[in-house]
């Protein structure tokens, strides 16, 4: 096949199990042990929430695949999992099903027919209960972004690469034909040489001026009986305290009517900087072949003549954040031969030659439950192979999006060397790639 062709097959997770490396050189991953259900992939998922509910939908539909326990540190949500996987197999014929659930992540890690987990917690808990998973000889499909902060994200790369393990990062775009045509267009050279990329992470009401996080000031809420506030907010400081926004749920057989807004504020995430800018960034990084490092500097909107959130890559190129299509997500790529915009079932392009070869639409599926980059996942887990969106690439991609809110909050430019990943002669700026967890968290790998 032509290489577009193959990449466009495989990131699809075609029949024939095709399966796309990361292009990079790791030590194989460990084997993958065959465990008691029947042979097939025994799925665990921490963090029950909305997200995972989509996922579960993705991951059960898979005959090779057998969830069979659940963590949430919110009993309401340990009910409702426990209901949509005994109602699905029960619909598959099985007379008897058996999932467990758990509130302490660790007793779920402890299970030797676990092979797999999936990681659908708010983003605070993304390394440490990954790096968790690697030591427990797990595999791991974790949501984006990949962690809340830099640091983090530099750990989780070690323990993933320590302990032979696959990771999949949840980026669903690389798996997604319109992405994977802009890209091959970019990257193949067709558009050209490439000058700018224009991307947009999106507004909303809580920030509406800005993608950077909000300082957080929900009034304090007494905690809902069944939902253990201390295990939600882990490495969190106690002084973080509960309100409905942060851990929605409607009942134990409906979901959420909104996102946890937890994301959207500085303590506990990094606003659409991260929630978007982690799927919309990402294309960026992949379409300039960045994929393992990133931007020098990074320059926030208002400072000088900058009217935008800016980056700078050493080969000249300029990725700005903002709208080039409405107010609706994407990617805008300029070359010298040509333009396309691409956002979710929508490819656009300055001329006819770069149209895809089938008219892309909304099927009515939620993306979240498409299972293309699942299947990835699973063909991974059993070929032992690096899926399309490995840790590396994960990591690289939420720097992108944390190195933005940095820059932001600084109010002034913001050196980075992708090499060493390091803030360059800015110790201000290196405090910001973390933050000091509460006694008894840490990252030790």
């Amino acid at each position: 096949m032509e290489r577009r062709d193959f990449l466009r097959v495989s990131a699809l997770g075609a029949a024939a199990g095709l399966v796309l490396p990361s292009g990079l050189v790791h030590a194989a991953p460990a084997p993958a042990k065959k465990n008691s259900a029947n042979g097939k992939v025994g799925m665990g998922f921490i963090g029950l929430g909305q997200q995972a509910m989509y996922l579960l939908n993705g991951f059960m539909s898979m005959d090779d695949v057998r969830v069979i326990a659940g963590c949430d540190v919110y009993d309401i949500k340990r009910d409702r999992f426990v209901k949509r996987v005994t109602k699905y197999y029960q619909g598959k014929g099985e007379k008897k099903v058996k999932v467990d659930v758990y509130e302490d992540y660790q007793d779920l890690l402890a299970r030797p027919d676990i092979d797999a987990v999936v990681i659908a917690t708010p983003d605070h808990q993304h390394a440490i209960i990954a790096i968790a998973a690697c030591k427990a000889g797990k595999d791991v499909y974790l949501e984006k972004p990949l962690t809340l902060t830099v640091y983090e994200g530099q750990q989780l790369v070690k323990a993933v690469r320590k302990y032979n393990r696959i990771l999949q990062v949840g980026s669903q775009q690389r798996t997604s034909e319109e992405f994977i045509h802009a890209a091959n267009l970019a990257r193949e050279g067709e558009l050209g040489q490439i000058r700018k990329l224009k991307v947009y992470v999106g507004r909303n009401d809580i920030n509406p001026t800005s993608p950077a996080p909000a300082p957080c000031k929900l009034p304090r809420m007494a905690v809902p009986a069944g939902l253990n506030w201390d295990k939600w907010l882990g490495p969190l400081p106690t002084s973080v305290y509960y309100h409905s926004d942060l851990d929605p749920i409607v009942s134990d057989e409906h979901d959420e009517q909104l996102w946890g807004a937890w994301r959207w504020y500085k303590v506990s995430g990094g606003g659409l900087m991260t929630d978007w800018g982690a799927h919309m960034f990402d294309v960026a990084q992949w379409a300039l072949g960045k994929d393992g490092s990133g931007p020098v500097e990074i320059i926030p909107p208002g400072y000088s003549y900058y009217d935008h959130l800016t980056y700078k890559y050493d080969n000249g190129i300029i990725v700005t954040e903002e709208p080039f299509d409405g107010t609706t997500p994407g990617v805008q790529i300029y070359g010298d031969d040509g333009w396309v915009k691409v956002s979710r079932g929508k490819f656009v392009a300055s001329d006819k030659r770069f149209d895809m070869g089938a008219s892309v639409g909304d099927d009515n599926v939620p993306y979240e439950t498409k299972v293309g980059h699942h299947r990835i996942f699973i063909e991974s887990v059993k070929s032992r192979i690096d899926p399309n969106v490995p840790v590396e690439t994960g990591h690289t991609s939420c720097t992108v999006c944390n190195l933005g809110n940095i820059a932001m909050e600084l109010g002034r430019p913001v050196v980075w060397n992708p090499i060493v990943q390091k803030c360059m002669h800015d110790e201000e700026a290196t405090r910001l790639l973390h933050y000091d967890y509460r006694p008894g968290y840490s990252l030790e790998v």
